[in-house]
């Protein structure tokens, strides 16, 4: 039993214990749908337990499911263009999360596209969306089912080409230099505080859209583009599982 095998069964099993002993869980399935590996990484949020796995590999095709108890928070990404160095020493061109290995054991990503989740925590609801504060690397779109919410449990995502529309001064390119492969945020390219929303620039009423966050919101509407991006891009449910696809199918909208 291969290691992406062996994570798929603690999950189910995780999955069976919680419905014994009465806890609600969240059930998420990644799903690969990109002509290339996407090595997905997860990061709970401090406080909060681990889940069953923090890395492993999605070939193209390939889905596996993560399940959630109650109260769970965090975020999942998709790493890119990973390799193994002669020292066994793991890391990707974007995405990484700096472990070294496979799973990330508690890191979070650098220049990713995120989806972030609270599950239960005000009234029963789950709030979630789709972050590129940290980031563009991978088309990405979360899909709720079975859930229920007052006008906005639906699907979210940055599934357009943020690559293409990336300024040259936020873009990461391939390690041969030849192609861009993700787009930083102005906040992570600049590390000003107009950008990150620091210092005099800490509340909504200081921190506003820039010109980089909006090239972001006009490729991808309904993605979180910076710190107080919240009225368009936080969504709610109640009692639902989410599906999270990386290189969702052309005709979605995003």
């Amino acid at each position: 039993m291969d290691h992406r095998q062996v994570s798929v069964f603690i999950s189910l099993l995780l999955t069976l214990h919680l419905s014994l002993l009465g806890v609600i869980a969240t059930k998420f399935t990644l799903v690969n749908k990109c002509d290339y590996t996407v090595w997905p990484g997860i990061y709970s949020n401090a406080g909060v337990s681990p889940l069953s796995t923090t890395g492993f590999v999605l070939q193209p095709g390939q889905s596996a499911p993560v399940t959630a108890a109650a109260g769970w928070s965090g975020r999942f990404w998709g790493r890119t263009l990973c390799s193994q160095n002669s020292t066994g020493k793991f890391s990707c061109v974007t995405g990484d999360c700096g472990s070294g290995k496979l799973e990330c054991s508690g890191n979070g990503a650098t220049v990713a596209t995120l989806a972030e989740f609270t599950l239960g925590s005000v009234g029963g609801l789950d709030f979630f969306d789709v972050s590129l504060v940290d980031g563009y690397n991978v088309p990405m779109l979360v899909a709720p089912s079975g859930g229920s919410g007052a006008g906005n449990c639906t699907a979210t995502g940055c599934v357009g080409d943020l690559i293409g529309a990336c300024p040259s001064e936020l873009r990461v390119m391939s390690e041969d230099g030849k192609q861009g492969v993700a787009c930083k945020s102005a906040c992570q390219a600049f590390r000003s505080p107009q950008y990150c929303c620091t210092g005099a620039y800490l509340t909504p009423k200081t921190c506003k859209p820039s010109s980089y966050s909006r090239i972001f919101k006009s490729v991808c509407p309904r993605a979180y583009t910076y710190a107080y991006d919240d009225e368009t891009s936080t969504f709610t449910c109640a009692n639902a599982d989410y599906t999270i696809t990386f290189c969702p199918a052309p005709s979605t909208r995003n």
